[in-house]
């Protein structure tokens, strides 16, 4: 059997600058990406208007075109994707695949910290809240091509999880699967903090009959120990002047060899000669410190 092509991506939420940390995931997926002959996607994931900042999309594409990771085709917006979550989510109502629930998180809280279905054995049906599937697949464990298998809490794999939130956003859960089958991702590859949702991601996959990704989930850049870089704890912008240092520092947080300083693109290409995918390290987080120390 003949595999598809490659086709791997990259997908910022612009909810502030790219990081350390965003450059992490932007390179390793490119480098994935160009090793494999493969395309490297680009899609902006803002699904969350209250958490965006404005410009931060428009921040996010210069940076990456500074850094010479340019992208095949045209950027993906998910607020150009609405339609289709909320036709995916009809669908599902009107088959019974997914129902409305009004349970707060201390109500589940006090009945074990594990949502437990009730709303959706109510009779009648409630017409209105956040929107959650019926979870029938459960999948609580998957290989990933960097952290080898991958087993997540039980309670956690069952549980029916929500694909549209009260306040009428739609779920990351849903958003993503439906833009990755959309968009035809073979493999993800990203951080670690995304480890866990993977597995209800595989679940949604097969519950649309769509072949889910394969994975690949990189180390987290932590400041310290269980604390990662984020946009949320206004970690600093990556410089956008002069990338280069910036290349080799994530080349070598990578596990891989540094390359010669020269124009961004000469750079890249002999990053993407040069990968070599058993050279990441395979534990889930990296504090900066540590490395070269």
């Amino acid at each position: 059997m003949i595999s598809p092509p490659y086709i791997g991506r990259f997908a910022p939420s612009p909810s502030g600058s790219l990081h350390f940390g965003s450059l992490i995931a932007a390179l390793g997926s490119y480098l994935r990406a160009h090793s494999q002959q493969g395309q490297w996607l680009v899609r902006i994931e803002d699904i969350d208007p209250p958490r965006e900042v404005p410009g931060a999309s428009d921040n996010i594409l210069r940076t990456l075109d500074a850094y010479g990771l340019h992208w095949h085709g045209t950027v993906l917006f998910q607020q150009q994707r609405y339609q289709a979550y909320q036709d995916q989510i009809e669908e599902f109502i009107a088959s019974d695949h997914a129902y409305y629930c009004q349970c707060t998180r201390k109500i589940i809280q006090t009945s074990g910290g594990v949502y437990d279905g009730r709303c959706g054995r109510l009779q009648p049906r409630l017409t209105h809240g956040a929107i959650r599937i019926r979870n029938h697949v459960k999948i609580d464990r998957f290989i990933d091509k960097l952290q080898g298998p991958v087993m997540v809490d039980k309670a956690f794999a069952e549980e029916d999880f929500i694909i549209k939130r009260s306040d009428g956003l739609y779920a990351y859960q849903l958003a993503v699967v439906l833009d990755d089958a959309y968009q035809g991702i073979t493999e993800v590859v990203r951080g670690c903090d995304l480890l866990e949702a993977s597995c209800r991601q595989i679940s949604l996959f097969t519950e649309l009959n769509f072949t889910p990704p394969d994975w690949l989930h990189l180390p987290l850049v932590c400041a310290k120990k269980g604390f990662k870089l984020s946009k949320q704890n206004h970690a600093p912008a990556i410089d956008v002047i002069h990338p280069q240092a910036s290349i080799n520092a994530a080349l070598t947080f990578l596990g891989q060899k540094a390359v010669d300083v020269d124009s961004v693109e000469v750079m890249l290409e002999q990053a993407v000669e040069q990968f070599d995918l058993s050279t990441i390290p395979a534990q889930k987080e990296i504090v900066l410190s540590t490395i070269n120390n």
